[in-house]
């Protein structure tokens, strides 16, 4: 695996410098915005302006939808009931909706890959339309992860939500590595496997040992797909072993939530290396052989508390 690249500096900016000034967001649109603006009159929505974002001079459309003609984009994580319901007392208790959605036109509706949890608190207050920002480029649905901050994600849901992008995409001539702003960890989508064959699967003890081992990988999607099937089939492997000496050492009465963690820990061969590139398999095979010789008769109850919290805890 190559050697990570080190994250770019973003350079100073002199303030009021970017962008376009609010004379210029005022410039007229055509083409393809045009197309969507006409779309959204005849679905029966309303266009209240069409305008260029003051940072990216993108064209943009403020409009009003039938609320049931806009839905979730398919890859997203399921809404949280109890963020829905809180948005529900907001919204309802304030009297006014505040917080468009960012929408893109899909098939014959549309999809907002920034908003969902608006959308069903919306949706649930029986509300007929619903305001959003209407983006005319399709691919801002690849971008959930950059795009929602409403709530944040757990690990499971990031990684489900990249390995389902990372399907859509299988049609795709481009590289898995051309999408890394999309995924934003090459972990997860080895994680996600991992959590659609095992849903309780406790990825934040593997995290660790996943970013310093995996990179994004130069190869069509539809190939890459194959080898994180692979890659996630041997963590699952690690997986069943590490479980199996937590058992252990619960069966010898030491308890913390973070036994997997602590495994883990113990057994990570990149702990405290100071390489920057590490192989795969040899790095995972490595750790089935040492889960499975793993003396448990050798650590205390005080090895735990040393270890301390590792990791987040699953579920």
């Amino acid at each position: 695996m190559p050697p990570r690249k080190k994250p770019v500096r973003r350079k100073k900016v002199a303030p009021g410098s970017a962008g376009l000034t609010p004379q210029d967001t005022l410039a007229a649109v055509g083409g393809r915005t045009q197309e969507i603006a006409d779309r959204v009159k005849a679905d029966g929505g309303s266009v209240l302006c069409s305008f260029r974002d003051p940072f990216g001079g993108h064209d943009l459309i403020l409009a009003v939808l039938p609320i049931d003609r806009v839905g979730p984009t398919p890859y997203q994580r399921e809404a949280s009931d109890t963020h829905v319901k809180r948005l529900m007392t907001a919204i309802d208790k304030i009297g006014t909706f505040l917080d468009p959605v960012v929408a893109i036109r899909q098939d014959d509706g549309y999809w907002t890959p920034n908003g969902n949890h608006r959308l069903q608190a919306m949706k649930r207050l029986g509300a007929k339309s619903i305001t959003v920002l209407l983006v005319p480029e399709s691919a801002v649905a690849f971008k959930i992860l950059a795009l929602n901050t409403e709530k944040a994600h757990n690990l499971r849901e990031k990684s489900l939500e990249v390995i389902r992008m990372c399907r859509a995409l299988a049609e795709s001539s481009k590289h898995e590595s051309d999408f890394a702003f999309e995924f934003e960890e090459p972990a997860y989508l080895t994680l996600g496997i991992c959590y659609e064959t095992r849903p309780r699967f406790s990825g934040g003890s593997y995290q660790p040992v996943l970013r310093r081992v995996e990179g994004f990988l130069e190869t069509p999607i539809s190939e890459a797909l194959a080898e994180r099937a692979r890659r996630a089939d041997i963590v699952l492997r690690l997986d069943g072993a590490v479980s199996e000496v937590a058992r252990k050492l619960k069966e010898k009465g030491l308890a913390s939530p973070y036994l997997k963690a602590f495994v883990v820990a113990r057994i990570n061969p990149t702990r405290f290396s100071k390489a920057t590139a590490f192989d795969f398999d040899e790095v995972f095979l490595k750790m089935i052989a040492s889960a499975q010789r793993f003396n448990v008769e050798k650590i205390r109850q005080e090895d735990l508390a040393r270890a301390g919290g590792a990791a987040e805890p699953e579920e």
